[in-house]
């Protein structure tokens, strides 16, 4: 996996993104990373480094569509460990090409959104249960905030991106709630540093509206590409 210098797409107050390219299955796919360093703690839906914990880095990586591999999480693992990557982290998939990512930022608040929605419908589907093995087309969503934030503000603040996100497609002109294997990524400053903790991230608490409003206008950005 090699890197791309793109140094315009860097989106400013965030961690550069580098840009990585790799041959895998026939295809030229793209992947992002945030080296995000130390001091930072994630909750992730993610199948490599979900739940919350500690992280340092975020890789956001494209794979083929029609991807077969029962093993993703080590499929993220073996990239992150190509770029150089190091230390745990969150690694997310998807089959839409991550270089036309969304951004947007507010009051301090980042939020990149990746869209591939080929495969989309509502949450509440009479598919449910299907063994059917779900595509990857997906709908990725990283976010920052420079606050700290407890537990239970970290799942508050998955909901409000949730919710922000559903509002984005539907206003993109998508009769739909997401992708079968959305997936979503919030980092925040680690309680023990320096930084204020907070107890709420619901859409109407001051870093909350920010992180809706950011994750809104991203997911609208990617959608509508």
């Amino acid at each position: 996996m090699t890197a791309l210098d793109s140094p315009a797409r860097h989106p400013a107050g965030l961690p550069g993104i580098q840009h990585l390219n790799r041959f895998e299955d026939g295809e030229h796919l793209h992947s992002l990373l945030w080296r995000m360093g130390d001091g930072w703690r994630m909750i992730s839906s993610a199948v490599l480094g979900g739940g919350i914990g500690e992280r340092a880095w975020i890789l956001n990586t494209q794979v083929a569509h029609g991807y077969r591999r029962t093993d993703p999480d080590r499929h993220l693992a073996d990239l992150a460990r190509a770029a150089d990557a190091h230390g745990p982290g969150v690694g997310l998939m998807t089959a839409a090409d991550v270089c036309d990512y969304g951004f947007a930022h507010d009051g301090g608040v980042h939020a990149v959104a990746t869209a591939g929605l080929g495969v989309r419908g509502w949450a509440a589907s009479p598919a449910e249960g299907t063994v059917t093995a779900p595509r990857a087309g997906t709908i990725n969503i990283v976010a920052t905030l420079p606050i700290a934030l407890t537990d239970a503000a970290l799942v508050n603040a998955v909901a409000t991106a949730t919710e922000a996100k559903v509002q984005a497609l539907i206003e993109a002109g998508y009769d739909c709630s997401g992708t079968p294997t959305d997936a979503v990524c919030i980092a925040a400053r680690s309680p023990h540093s320096d930084y204020e903790v907070h107890a709420f991230a619901g859409p109407r608490s001051l870093w909350g509206a920010r992180l809706a409003r950011a994750v809104h206008a991203a997911v609208r950005d990617a959608a509508e590409k």
